[in-house]
């Protein structure tokens, strides 16, 4: 049965000074988590925001220009691997959203966020369930966040190579899961992550992998509800 569509959100916040955020990357076993606030200016209008999972990838490239060149101001925010290892995943995406929005070089007077909850911050602000596909300043950072991660995993790919990591963008696929258990775990893994633990207890790391190990970290075993 299809699911009966959201109808058009409606903010109590009618001025200029809008935030949107989203982020891209919570389920991922390698690599930062991504956000990214984005300030649309009414009077630069940008045709064909939508969320960026629905976009083909030479279409959310040509919109992602538009957006760094019309909007207001754009900002990314990001927690590395190593903080999502030490934070847990959700609270490290709430602080690089925090961090998204901090970095904009003009303060929003109101943030609307992608999803079901909001960072505990000073703005004042509100989720919006689906909001990457019902605000367009929402849509516009999903756009911003998910081209600058997706071309993050391709260059990291040239580091890392042989974990295809530019074709399925980190995600625990098929052949990312027997890459890690061929050549072991990198530098850039969650190690907080089950399957890149289990990987390191059985393989160990990147052959070419000189980095230390973290210490006492504590693992979660919610690692994988509510993702991307």
């Amino acid at each position: 049965m299809p699911k009966t569509p959201l109808p058009p959100f409606e903010c109590r916040y009618t001025g200029s000074l809008l935030a949107g955020v989203d982020e891209v990357g919570r389920g991922p076993l390698i690599g930062a988590v991504v956000t990214a606030a984005v300030i649309l200016d009414p009077d630069r209008p940008i045709a064909g925001l939508a969320d960026s999972k629905k976009l083909t990838e030479k279409r959310r490239s040509a919109l992602y220009e538009q957006i760094l060149a019309h909007a207001k101001a754009w900002s990314i925010g990001r927690c590395e691997a190593h903080e999502i290892d030490r934070l847990n995943i959700y609270q490290a995406t709430m602080l690089a959203m925090e961090r998204a929005v901090a970095g904009l070089a003009i303060v929003p007077e109101y943030v609307l966020v992608d999803g079901n909850r909001c960072p505990k911050w000073r703005w004042p602000s509100e989720p919006v369930i689906k909001g990457d596909s019902r605000v367009e300043a929402i849509s516009a950072a999903s756009i911003i966040a998910k081209v600058t991660r997706d071309r993050e995993m391709e260059a990291l790919e040239t580091r890392f190579p042989g974990f295809g990591l530019a074709q399925h963008k980190g995600y625990p696929t098929p052949i990312h899961l027997e890459a890690l258990r061929r050549l072991g775990a990198t530098s850039e893994h969650r190690r907080s992550f089950r399957p890149v633990q289990d990987v390191i207890e059985q393989v160990g790391v990147y052959r070419e992998d000189i980095s230390p190990e973290p210490e006492q970290l504590q693992y979660r075993t919610d690692l994988f509800e509510d993702m991307d």
